[in-house]
């Protein structure tokens, strides 16, 4: 059984080496997906019963691990050092430094890694995670898989 929780957060970038308009600095109301997967549980009078898991859990779990972290930030690329430098000169700036440029592929390529171990088989149902979806706009979206 798979089962899919959708968060949505607003988050600033820009890709350095673009060759077209996201070379600015714009944002988006990004939308990520987390897909699990796992045997229903059936478990007698646990408040689990006859799901894979709570879907506010992994909502919850979802955004302690990542979503309040990138939910307006401006997300960084490291060798961006021109945004970089202008972002760390604004006080209490939420700026998160990436490794990598932030694309839609590589935010749910980091994701899923953030993600992965998060998600825990508490109820020996086989619970995990099996994909996060990030779209960056309706009509563009990437999928990391497991």
């Amino acid at each position: 059984m798979q089962i899919t929780r959708r968060l949505e957060f607003d988050a600033g970038h820009r890709i350095p080496n673009h060759n077209s308009q996201c070379k600015h600095l714009h944002g988006h109301r990004y939308t990520i997906e987390i897909t699990l997967s796992g045997d229903t549980i059936t478990t007698e009078g646990v408040p689990e019963q006859g799901m894979v898991m709570d879907f506010s859990d992994v909502k919850n779990i979802a955004k302690e691990q990542l979503v309040d972290a990138w939910d307006h930030a401006f997300l960084v690329y490291r060798g961006d050092r021109v945004v970089l430098d202008f972002l760390n000169s604004l006080p209490n700036h939420k700026t998160i430094v990436l490794e990598v440029p932030p694309t839609a592929e590589n935010l749910a390529m980091i994701a899923f890694k953030q993600l992965d171990s998060a998600y825990r088989d508490n109820y020996g149902n086989h619970l995990q995670l099996e994909r996060v979806r990030v779209y960056e706009t309706p009509n563009n979206w990437a999928d990391c898989l497991k």
